[in-house]
This record gives C-alpha cells, sequence and structure tokens, in this order.
C-alpha cells in the first residue's frame, strides 16, 4: 500500500475527522445512538487504517506500544473508580446519584465517565490487538 498515493492522501485528511467523530460518538451517547463502546471501535479502527496504508512502524511511531496499554489501563480504572467513588460517597458500587449535589446530575456525570472509561478501554483494546498481529512473522 506504500505507493498508493491516493489512499496514503484520502487516510491523511480523513483521520483527524475519524477521531473527531468518534468523539462525537462519546460524547453524544447519552443522548442519542452511540457511546464509550461504539466510539472505541470507531478510535481504534482509526489506526487500523493508518497502520494498513503505512505500515506498523509508522503507526509505531505515531502511537507507541505503550499508549494502547495505557488506554486500556486507564479506562479500566476510570470506569472501577467511578465505582469506588460510588461507595466512597455513601452509595454502593456504581451508584451515580451521589456523585453530585443534584442525583440527576450525579448519574450524567456518572454515565459520562464510565462510558469514557469503556472508550479508552476499547480503542486501547482494538490497537493493540492489531498492532500485535500484525508484528508476528509469518
Amino acid at each position: 500500500m506504500m505507493e498508493r498515493v491516493i489512499l496514503r492522501v484520502v487516510v491523511k485528511l480523513l483521520a483527524p475527522f475519524i477521531l473527531l467523530f468518534a468523539l462525537y460518538v462519546q460524547f453524544h451517547g447519552d443522548y442519542g445512538p452511540g457511546g464509550g463502546f461504539q466510539a472505541g471501535v470507531i478510535f481504534g479502527a482509526t489506526f487500523v487504517v493508518y497502520a494498513l496504508i503505512f505500515g506498523t512502524v509508522t503507526t509505531r511511531r505515531v502511537i507507541p506500544g505503550w499508549v494502547p496499554r495505557w488506554m486500556m489501563v486507564g479506562g479500566l480504572l476510570l470506569y472501577a473508580g467511578t465505582g469506588i467513588a460510588g461507595i466512597v460517597l455513601g452509595g454502593t458500587y456504581l451508584d451515580y446519584s451521589v456523585l453530585a449535589r443534584v442525583p440527576t446530575q450525579g448519574q450524567h456525570l456518572g454515565i459520562a465517565l464510565i462510558e469514557l472509561g469503556v472508550g479508552m478501554t476499547v480503542a486501547g483494546a482494538v490497537t493493540a490487538i492489531f498492532l500485535a498481529f500484525a508484528a508476528r512473522e509469518r
């Protein structure tokens, strides 16, 4: 794919917009279709397409191997931390209503944090799995 100039230009032009769309899906998930899983897959798929067009060596320069691992760990900690915050603040695990003074605001905050954690974990996992398989020798 390295000699396909049109594909290289199109991916370079569209990748930022695809990532922006992933963020839209992430933060619009409360009010419409979308959420953390869908946004994470879109985000991770952007790096997969980038790797298919530019190669895994170039992709690893753009997103080093530690970034997907930290995304997975950070997403899991954010998810679990939101649940534990509910316990610490006097509720139950994943009880979002205690996260703010007004219960409905706490629920919105809790859902946003949980979905962000899921999105980070899925994006990191998709990217890490693809790069692991791409690094294997035939």
